[in-house]
């Protein structure tokens, strides 16, 4: 058997209550300053950002592929001067 659980009953509000909601309008941009500008700098502020990130990528793959290097000529070293 499953089970299934039920919800509460939720309490009904009375209908006669009413309340007066003021509405504030958002603010409407001047027309005179257009947003294009704003567009270039976000596009930019993204560029940069991929870029920087690409370059991270970089350098923590080169830092992992010197790490193993070093450590594949340790092993080699220490090989040869125990022979």
């Amino acid at each position: 058997m499953l089970f299934r659980p039920q919800l509460p009953d939720t309490p009904h509000l009375p209908t006669t209550l009413t309340t007066q909601q003021h509405r504030v309008q958002a603010p409407v941009p001047s027309a005179g300053r257009p947003l294009t500008p704003y567009v270039g700098a976000a596009a930019a502020v993204v560029v940069v950002g991929i870029v920087l990130t690409a370059l991270l990528a970089a350098v923590a793959v080169t830092a992992v592929s010197v790490a193993i290097a070093a450590v594949v000529l340790r092993s080699l070293v220490n090989g040869a001067n125990r022979r």
